[in-house]
């Protein structure tokens, strides 16, 4: 069943608690209005999180400003994380996650103040990749988004910086495969951490490493509900992704990827970009790190004037 239960009203938008089911699991979210007399249903844009992330991080702050700028948004947090429900928690599952943001396309759809014939995905790091593979396969999405978008399977492959040794993600199949005995025998479900324990460890594995940390672990934006460990049957199902492997198929249906300059993570972006086809458009933002694009105004703003242009040309 859909829910929608409004929490918070500002001189531009509203802001209600929702929910919707995806694959028979409950998910939250947060839709955004612009708080305005509706002549007719504008342009709803559906906005999915980083891996780890929540829909008060990054996704909630893209969807409230689009939100000011006239569309419908809404930020949902993905299954077995954030508010939504699912077992065991703290599972990233790739399958899962494009089917949860094709099942908030649906709820969006449904609401009398958006167009459902003009629905656009946005997705932020992982969920960049999860966006680009749910717009290729559902021709409801008009148009697709990227901000600082990656493929986890290329990231626990190969890094974030794509030079990581194939001996690491092998390792951790063999941990992955260890903890499925472990299950089998009658014990709890295995994690891992996403983030080091120090600021000097972070300092120690590299910029990435770093801004991610500091992000998640520290007050710049860490929240009580984000995702510090996933349990170790992730591995397996990201391990074999390949998010871009059908981009092209998107096409003729635009496709903007935005990326710092600067991020360690731009070399996902562009082939994601050389797989797709016309219409397409990357945009770098000089001087933006990854993480950047989550939360410093001088990163934030040009994208979101970016993303503003894209989707009311396109939608």
């Amino acid at each position: 069943m859909n829910t929608t239960n409004q929490t918070i009203s500002s001189n531009s938008i509203v802001t209600k608690k929702v929910s919707f089911t995806s694959d028979g699991i409950k998910i939250a979210g947060n839709l955004y209005l612009p708080a305005t007399v509706y002549t007719a249903p504008r342009p709803a844009i559906v906005v999915s999180h980083p891996g780890s992330g929540v829909k008060e991080q990054a996704a909630g702050l893209y969807a409230r400003l689009l939100a000011e700028r006239g569309f419908v948004t809404l930020a949902f947090d993905a299954a077995f994380q954030g508010e939504s429900e699912g077992l065991p928690r703290g599972l990233e599952n790739p399958s899962q996650r494009i089917e949860d943001i094709k099942s908030a396309v649906s709820f969006i759809s449904t609401l009398p103040e958006a167009d459902a014939g003009r629905t656009g995905v946005l997705g932020i790091c992982a969920s960049g990749g999860y966006g680009i593979m749910a717009a290729a396969t559902d021709h409801r999405i008009k148009a697709v988004a990227t901000v600082s978008g990656v493929d986890i399977g290329r990231m626990f492959r190969n890094g974030a910086d794509g030079k990581q040794s194939p001996e690491v993600i092998q390792k951790m199949l063999d941990l992955a495969a260890q903890d499925r005995r472990a299950v089998a025998a009658g014990n709890e479900v295995g994690t891992f951490p996403l983030f080091p324990e120090t600021e000097e460890q972070a300092k120690a594995q590299g910029r990435y490493a770093y801004e991610g940390w500091k992000y998640y672990c520290t007050s710049l934006g860490q929240h009580p509900r984000s995702a510090k460990a996933f349990v170790w049957s992730s591995v397996e199902r990201i391990a074999g992704f390949d998010a871009f492997r059908i981009a092209d198929m998107i096409a003729p249906r635009p496709l903007l990827i935005i990326a710092g300059a600067e991020a360690d993570t731009l070399w996902m972006a562009q082939e994601a970009f050389s797989v797709a086809k016309e219409p397409k458009e990357l945009f770098i933002i000089d001087g933006a790190s990854h993480k950047d694009l989550y939360h410093q105004k001088e990163a934030v703003m040009p994208a979101v004037n970016k993303l503003e242009h894209f989707f009311n040309s396109k939608l």
